[in-house]
C-alpha cells in the first residue's frame, strides 16, 4: 500500500490543521480541481468502456458496478439515478455493494475482503456473457472487487476497472482500466475525496455517455425523465415545449393523450402522429428519440436494439 500513489503524503497540504477554515478550504478546493484534468486524460479510455456498454445494452446486456465502502456507495448512487433520468428499466444498470443493503448507509468491517464474496455475489446477480461489469476501487487493491471482476471476466463478461492507481491489481484484471491520477489525497490515504470525486466523474461519464448514445436524450434534453412528483411534471412539461418548439396548451394536450410519457408526447408534437403511432415509433427505434422522428409507424414493428 505504501508504493500506491493514493496512500502517499500530500506536502501541499502539509500543516492542514493550523490552517483558518477559510485556508481549509482554499486548499481542500485546490486539490479537488486537479481532478477534471485527471479525468480528462482517461476520456479515451472512458469512450473504449462507454462503446462496450452501449454494445451491450443494444444486445440486451446489462450494466454492473462492483464496489466496496465510498466506491459502492457512489456505484448505487448512478445506477439508481439512471431509472428517473432516463427511463430506463431497474435491472438495465445495477449496483453491487460488498456487505450488501446494510453497506450503503454505513461500514460494514471486512466486508471488502474476502474476494470469494465479489464472486459470489456477481453469480447471484446472473453476471454472464454480454454484459459489461465495472469495477471501482480506489486502491485497486480490494479483494472484494478483484474477485468480482475475475469471475466477470471469466464468464465472458466486459471488464472495466475504475481506480486511481494505474499498476494496481485491478489495473491488470480487467480489459479496459480507466485510472485517473488523483495522486495523493489531501488527508492521507482518505480516498473518499479526490479519488472519490473521480469515481464520480466517470460514472456520470459512463451512465450518460451510453444513455446519450442509445437515444434516451434528445439535442440536450432529458426527455425520459420520470414525472413522478410536481417538480418533475413542470421541468418534463417544459422540456417538452422547448424541444417541440409547441404551446403550453399544445404541450399539456399532447402529455395527456400520451398518458404523461414524455418522449410519445415529444414524438407526438414533432411528426404530427397520434400517441399509437408515436410508441409504435419509439418501440421501432428501441427508445431512440431521434431515430423515432425520423422514421414512420408500421404495422408490423421491428425492434432493432431493443431490450428482450
Amino acid at each position: 500500500m505504501k508504493a500506491l500513489k493514493t496512500e502517499q503524503r500530500n506536502p501541499r497540504t502539509s500543516g492542514l490543521d493550523r490552517k483558518s477554515t477559510l485556508g481549509i478550504l482554499r486548499v481542500l478546493n485546490g486539490e479537488d480541481a486537479r481532478v477534471a484534468a485527471a479525468v480528462r486524460r482517461e476520456l479515451p479510455k472512458i469512450a473504449r468502456a462507454v462503446d462496450a456498454i452501449v454494445k451491450s445494452f443494444r444486445s440486451g446486456g446489462r450494466l454492473f458496478y462492483v464496489g466496496a465502502g465510498t466506491s459502492g456507495r457512489l456505484a448505487v448512487l448512478d445506477a439508481a439515478e439512471c431509472p428517473p433520468t432516463f427511463g430506463t428499466p431497474p435491472k438495465m444498470v445495477q449496483a453491487i455493494i460488498a456487505g450488501g443493503q446494510r453497506a450503503v448507509r454505513g461500514a460494514v468491517e471486512g466486508a471488502e475482503d474476502s474476494a470469494k464474496n465479489g464472486a459470489r455475489d456477481l453469480r447471484k446477480a446472473g453476471v454472464k456473457r454480454g454484459d459489461v461489469v465495472v469495477g471501482l476501487a480506489a486502491s485497486g487493491n480490494t479483494p472484494y472487487v478483484i474477485g468480482a471482476m475475475q469471475f466477470a471476466k471469466k464468464h465472458g463478461a466486459v471488464t472495466v476497472g475504475v481506480t486511481s492507481n494505474s499498476r494496481s491489481p485491478l489495473a491488470h484484471a480487467v480489459n479496459i482500466a480507466i485510472a485517473p491520477d488523483t495522486g495523493p489525497e489531501a488527508i492521507s490515504g482518505s480516498t473518499r475525496l479526490k479519488a472519490g470525486t473521480a469515481q464520480k466523474m466517470v460514472l456520470n461519464l459512463l451512465s450518460t455517455a451510453s444513455m446519450v448514445r442509445l437515444g434516451r436524450v434528445y439535442e440536450n434534453w432529458m426527455v425520459y425523465v420520470a414525472l413522478t412528483n410536481h417538480k418533475l411534471r413542470q421541468r418534463g412539461a417544459r422540456i417538452l415545449q422547448e424541444a417541440s418548439g409547441a404551446t403550453v396548451s399544445a404541450a399539456e394536450q399532447a402529455l395527456r393523450q400520451s398518458q404523461h410519457n414524455l418522449p410519445v408526447a415529444l414524438v407526438m408534437l414533432k411528426t404530427g402522429a397520434n400517441a399509437r403511432d408515436a410508441r409504435q415509433r419509439l418501440q421501432q427505434s428501441g427508445g431512440n428519440v431521434r431515430q423515432a422522428l425520423q422514421s414512420r409507424a408500421s404495422k408490423t414493428p421491428s425492434a432493432p436494439g431493443k431490450r428482450k
